[in-house]
């Protein structure tokens, strides 16, 4: 699958592997600080839904109510439809609301002899949209605790949208990363290895993409990178095609701020201009 701008010279994906959780794309036609920028924006500015808000009515578990806590805002909730909430600085409520966030209740109570196990997705959610991630019907989730005969939890809290800037538990990535001239053709590896840099490094899946120059070929020290090899994995929270597209429409708000600005820099007289009285 291939996906590219306007611009048949701009920089172009192409997706080799999609599953569930992961996505094998190469990216074409750009520059490596593009290609670092997007990954970057990928881990920690895509947003997601997270537990962030935990009011306890009754624990006594052998958990503290802190380390519960930390615990329920690390659990992944599916966040397909975040982009219909809003962000709590920009919500006109005064604490939280359906607008911009979704409620979560918890009360279990061990009666039995032994121990009573509660998963993740044992939280009821006031939105269907928005749940902890689990991967199938027969998936429990994550454990958040144990309790024992007589011991009991129960408790609201309050999932809101936010970026990984903020907290990790916003993160939608468990892992994002790229490789880049798999021959080394640009030599950056002789710069990192001890006796052998074909035995230390060996070759990956992704020079066959690629052709390996002749060694006695003239080296063009002004040569770039231009072509990329993502793999990205996720935490369930939100599909990895989403994901990557969430993450260059970041990108792209972010320089269209810049270019604006840059517009707004060049042409002062016309700013001027527009912050005058006008003739009466």
């Amino acid at each position: 699958m291939d996906g590219h701008v306007n611009d048949p010279n701009g920089p172009r994906i192409r997706i080799r592997h999609l599953d569930e959780n992961s996505i094998d794309f190469v990216l074409s036609n750009t520059h490596l600080s593009v290609a670092n920028s997007l990954r970057r924006t990928m881990i920690a500015e895509v947003p997601t839904m997270a537990i962030d808000l935990v009011e306890f009515h009754d624990n006594t578990s052998m958990l503290v109510d802190e380390y519960l806590a930390h615990r329920l805002g690390m659990v992944p909730l599916t966040s397909h439809t975040v982009d219909e909430f809003k962000l709590t600085r920009d919500c006109t409520c005064t604490d939280y609301c359906k607008e911009c966030s979704v409620e979560f209740n918890l009360h279990v109570k061990c009666t039995e002899e032994g121990t009573r196990t509660v998963y993740s997705t044992e939280l009821i959610s006031s939105n269907k949209d928005v749940s902890p991630v689990s991967e199938g019907p027969d998936d429990k989730g994550i454990i958040l605790l144990k309790l024992r005969k007589g011991q009991e939890i129960n408790i609201h809290c309050i999932a809101k949208k936010g970026v990984a800037k903020e907290h990790a538990k916003w993160s939608p990535c468990a892992a994002v990363g790229f490789e880049y001239d798999p021959h080394n053709n640009l030599r950056h590896l002789d710069y990192w290895f001890e006796k052998s840099v074909k035995n230390e490094w060996p070759l990956s899946k992704n020079a066959e993409e690629e052709m390996e120059n002749d060694p006695d070929a003239h080296f063009d020290f002004k040569a770039e990178p231009t072509t990329f090899y993502f793999n990205v994995e996720t935490v369930g929270s939100l599909k990895p095609q989403s994901l990557v597209y969430m993450a260059t429409r970041v990108l792209q708000e972010k320089l269209g701020g810049l270019q604006l600005a840059l517009d707004e820099d060049q042409n002062p007289e016309s700013n001027a201009m527009d912050d005058a009285e006008p003739w009466v």
